[in-house]
């Protein structure tokens, strides 16, 4: 039997063949850094080291194996993978000094090689996966190494999922049709829009064709309403070896964070949720805090200078407080250095514009260069608000715009924060238009739903570039 048939009943398994080799390359990767760490310092590859190496690989592959490391990457992001792939090796590294602090054997080994080998058998674990990640995407997109598709459904959805996966070809998922599902169909000129990709046929026969090995992946397109249907065609789909997903309405697109749980024998979905919980909520503290303090120690200089400053050239207090809504649309005070001869803070609030004349001649230039949000860096400490997260509006605004934009406070599903996703895409400043605001919103909506640590790490590196200033910023 050559290479690309399958026999019908066997399972389809693309990924093994890929796998061994990670596994074997891995185990060499950890091993050989260890010996050139070795000599590198010019210390004897003794048996100890020769044994730490060993129980190094076989513990990662366990870890690896057990986060499942070693599955399909294709459709998934580099980060995802970079972040197993560390925790994976960090949680070998901590197993070795516990291991070596328990049997008293901690003086057998160099500290400096033992640095040495874990910090770069990580940057070596994970490099080569990235570099094969980008060699796979250059097959893929040249059509090697790639998957046949079908849709059940000529939907509305399954069209928008042809159409992406047909403009990311190094994802190597080829969409060879549409399968009918009769009376399930919710766009109304579907069989036309379906372009270059055909309707060849109803659900039976793709059932038929999955049974001969023919299809890779199937994606069901069907409404949520659609349920019965959808676990009819599931059930006929279990007869088959094709890997089956269920492709999501324009309903679950636009959850918030959305993730399936367990109640007993009962499955949820949350709708609107947010990713900052349990350990993430400690780790996104964590670098609130130590942000906040680092930034805090370098600046004060520059606070002291300018609270002077506004004492000296108009009348009122330094810092000006306004209520704002917090995490959960909790209110919350937050600090600005004063810019205004005026300090709204009621029911209505109305924004600055260009050449407002409530603004001080140094509140212009505070206002022009984000220094009058400084003060906010305190706010932070408090625990109000974070370095990053969506940019909080005066409590008149919220009230203004709940009305008129969808989705306008899920963005307090998070703290808010001092830079944001929105303001490193030029969306800062005045929001004078509906349609502003939308797009400041949409883009809050994104950070909540895509957070990671990294995320946050990336937007303050950009906000050091583009962040501070902004030719709608009054």
């Amino acid at each position: 039997m050559g290479e690309g048939s399958v026999k019908q009943g066997w399972i389809r398994s693309h990924q093994s063949g890929l796998a061994a080799l990670y596994r074997l390359l891995d185990a060499l990767l950890i091993i050989g850094t260890l010996i050139v760490c070795c000599n590198y310092f010019g210390i004897a590859v003794s048996k100890d080291w020769i044994i730490a190496g060993l129980v190094a690989s076989v513990s990662f592959a366990f870890m690896a194996e057990s986060l499942n490391l070693y599955r399909s990457w294709r459709a998934d992001s580099y980060l995802h993978m970079f972040g197993i792939t560390a925790i994976s090796w960090v949680a070998v590294c901590l197993l070795l000094i516990l291991i070596s602090y328990f049997s008293k054997t901690g003086e057998t080994y160099s500290r400096l090689v033992v640095g040495c080998w874990f910090v770069g058998t990580l940057a070596l674990l994970s490099g080569w996966r990235y570099g094969f990640r980008q060699i796979l995407f250059y097959l893929r997109a040249h059509d090697h190494n790639t998957r046949s598709a079908v849709v059940i459904g000529v939907t509305d959805a399954g069209l928008r999922l042809a159409r992406d996966l047909g403009g990311e070809p190094h994802l190597g998922i080829r969409v060879k049709g549409f399968y009918r599902v009769p009376g399930s169909e919710s766009c109304g000129q579907a069989f036309g829009l379906a372009g270059s990709v055909p309707v060849v046929g109803d659900v039976e026969q793709a059932v038929a064709a999955a049974k001969a090995g023919e299809l890779d992946l199937v994606y069901i397109a069907l409404p949520m309403r659609e349920e019965p249907r959808i676990a009819e065609i599931l059930q006929a789909f279990a007869d088959t070896t094709a890997t089956v997903h269920v492709a999501t309405d324009l309903f679950v697109n636009n959850l918030l964070h959305a993730r399936f749980y367990q109640v007993g024998s009962t499955s949820l979905l949350s709708v609107y949720d947010t990713p900052i919980e349990g350990i993430n909520s400690w780790l996104k503290r964590m670098e609130d805090l130590v942000l906040s303090s680092i930034i805090l120690t370098l600046i004060s200089p520059l606070m002291l200078a300018i609270a002077v400053a506004v004492k000296l050239t108009s009348r009122g207090p330094v810092i000006f407080k306004q209520h704002r809504y917090g995490l959960d649309g909790r209110p919350i005070k937050v600090w600005k250095f004063r810019s205004m001869t005026t300090q709204d803070n009621g029911n209505t609030v109305v924004q600055a514009k260009k050449g407002d004349a409530r603004i001080t001649p140094l509140g212009a230039f505070l206002r022009r260069t984000s220094l009058d949000e400084l003060p906010q860096f305190i706010n932070v400490l408090q625990g109000r608000m974070s370095i990053v997260g969506p940019r909080p509006h005066a409590v008149a605004h919220n009230e203004q715009y709940r009305a008129v934009v969808n989705g306008y406070m899920l963005r307090h599903k998070v703290k808010p924060g001092i830079t944001g996703w929105a303001q490193v895409n030029g969306w800062r400043g005045e929001t004078d238009t509906v349609e502003k605001m939308s797009k400041r919103v949409e883009h809050d909506l994104q950070y909540i739903r895509n957070w990671s640590l990294w995320l946050d790490i990336r937007i303050v590196w950009m906000t050091l570039f583009k962040g501070f200033v902004g030719s709608n910023a009054y």
